[in-house]
């Protein structure tokens, strides 16, 4: 089969079987083109690479020389390959034709980046400025303001693929437990504690049951449509410019927000692993660091020299 169907069934067998994120499913597209860009270029600098050839490890340690000769980021490199290795592991299982990646013990650097977050004091003054009259909303009339999706995600730590996800049946009714439909179809429950934003929910999914005549999404866009993540990002960048915080912002930034106030909050690490939605609880680790706010302000009571006049 060529390489061009290959992928495209490869990529309906993560769409539908393992039912992973739209965001992934693009990210493994661009991966993949990016590939077959290459062989392209081989096939058409060697004539007896034909069309069906078969790839090797060789294959794959060129295209990983290329890939450095760019200069791509360590983390896009090992990203393409680990979309190769589950796409040609794919292959290999279908086909029952040998895997490029076995014998290859490919060791990359792995830079491990602390995650970017919002200070308390930009978390506050974009939750302030959420409340404020006159605060960005959405353009649909029944469609709820950008504050309730901002407090929800800094509340509850949830990505913005699955705040787009959630139906007002996923809400109970209390507005305290809120089902979340993860990645890999894993399903958790995430709980609301502050009053306010629970009242806010059970109103906003009575609204929307009642407009709908039943279940339907709870956080919709400008034609009254489910939201979608890039409308979402768009608006949040925006709003975060009149909270007047210069940084980019992102969704994800409010994830790591969110988890990162609550290991310094001193909740326990399984706690937040079961929260987000980890797989692994070594994934959450990268939240214990200890942020710069957090260190200053313990040197401060610490106050050393102080202490040593005294």
């Amino acid at each position: 089969m060529p390489l061009t169907r290959m992928i495209a069934v490869f990529l309906d067998y993560c769409s539908v079987e393992r039912q992973l994120s739209d965001h992934t499913l693009q990210a493994y597209g661009y991966d993949l083109a990016d590939f077959t860009a290459w062989i392209g270029t081989l096939r058409c600098k060697d004539r007896m690479f034909c069309a069906d050839a078969v790839i090797v490890t060789d294959h794959l340690r060129a295209y990983l020389e290329h890939m450095m000769e760019r200069k791509l980021s360590a983390a896009t490199i090992r990203r393409r390959l680990a979309c190769l290795r589950a796409f040609f592991r794919f292959v290999a299982d279908r086909n029952c034709t040998p895997n490029p990646f076995d014998g290859w013990r490919l060791k990359l650097p792995k830079r491990k980046r602390l995650p970017r977050t919002l200070s308390r004091d930009e978390t506050t003054r974009l939750l302030k400025s959420a409340r404020a009259p006159g605060a960005v909303r959405h353009a649909a009339p029944d469609a709820p303001s950008l504050c309730t999706e901002i407090r929800l995600m800094i509340a509850t730590g949830i990505r913005i693929g699955e705040l787009c996800k959630i139906a007002s049946s996923d809400v109970g009714s209390d507005g305290a437990a809120i089902r979340i439909h993860g990645k890999g179809s894993r399903d958790r429950v995430v709980y609301v504690t502050d009053a306010a934003l629970r009242t806010e929910l059970r109103k906003l999914t009575m609204q929307r049951q009642r407009m709908l005549g039943g279940d339907g999404p709870l956080f919709v866009n400008r034609n009254g449509t489910k939201l979608r993540p890039h409308s979402f990002r768009t608006k949040l960048r925006n709003f975060a410019g009149q909270a007047g915080v210069r940084r980019r912002v992102t969704p994800h930034m409010l994830r790591h927000t969110a988890a990162t106030l609550l290991i310094e909050s001193g909740v326990d690490i399984r706690i937040v692993q079961r929260l987000l939605g980890h797989s692994s609880i070594a994934t959450t680790e990268i939240y214990t660091h200890v942020s710069d706010e957090a260190l200053r302000s313990t040197l401060e009571r610490a106050n050393i020299l102080a202490g040593l006049a005294r």
